[in-house]
């Protein structure tokens, strides 16, 4: 079972993207599908939204 986190900006509601690490991220919304994502792309992603 993979444990889902979402960002403390999110609030109480259910209307956010997760990530779940090792496998990817999903929309609360439709928590039974998620886009698989690398660690490299990942992290390319991260690295472009720090850089904001």
């Amino acid at each position: 079972m993979t444990n889902w986190l979402k960002s403390s900006y999110s609030g109480d509601g259910n209307n956010c993207v997760e990530v779940g690490h090792g496998v990817g991220i999903r929309d609360s919304k439709a928590p039974s599908t998620h886009l698989s994502v690398s660690s490299d792309a990942w992290a390319a992603f991260l690295k472009v939204v720090q850089a904001q």
